[in-house]
């Protein structure tokens, strides 16, 4: 089976490449059956966030996925979700977030905390080996994306995969609206 590549981007298996990616993701990529369609690419961490990537490598925003964390509370009870929305989209954490969580107030968790948890560089969290403890929501949008770029868990690296794998990843929920048009 061919990787997925994307524009001048050099494709490489990610099990072949463990060092490309933070460990909870290398360690999620080994259990995953989805990771045979996956590859990792090399990029420059001074690029990482995705506008900045896709002006340096020549991509369109709507290939790009981003992972957003956030976290409500309901009764005491604290409830994290990782969000998974199209980079030309704008995850509604408003209306559809909070009603999915079922809390009052939801908002993104703060970046020291995510970092920690997950294991992940800022700028490199992905929805691959996120703490068993978080959902994770995938806008259904990003499923139609032939090839989506996500996080690797590092800066300097990129996962790239067919969009629709993301509803095969342990414990995703597809939810229709997780995110919304970004004004023009």
């Amino acid at each position: 089976m061919s990787l997925p590549r994307l524009g001048a981007l050099t494709s490489l298996a990610v099990l072949d490449h463990p060092g490309l990616m933070a460990d909870p993701v290398g360690a999620a990529m080994v259990r995953w059956s989805g990771s045979e369609r996956a590859a990792v690419v090399e990029i420059d961490p001074d690029v990482a966030d995705t506008a900045a990537m896709s002006a340096a490598y020549d991509l369109p925003l709507e290939v790009g996925a981003n992972c957003l964390v956030v976290a409500g509370r309901r009764a005491g009870e604290e409830r994290v979700a990782a969000c998974v929305v199209r980079a030309d989209t704008r995850l509604d954490v408003n209306s559809v977030v909070k009603r999915v969580l079922d809390v009052r107030k939801a908002s993104f968790l703060p970046m020291d905390r995510a970092v920690a948890e997950s294991g992940m560089e800022h700028g490199g969290i992905t929805p691959l080996g996120l703490p068993s403890t978080w959902r994770l929501l995938v806008d259904e949008r990003v499923l139609g994306v032939p090839v989506v770029v996500l996080g690797s868990g590092l800066r300097r690296s990129k996962l790239l995969l067919p969009g629709e794998l993301l509803a095969d990843l342990p414990g995703a929920e597809v939810v229709d609206g997780l995110a919304s048009e970004q004004p023009g």
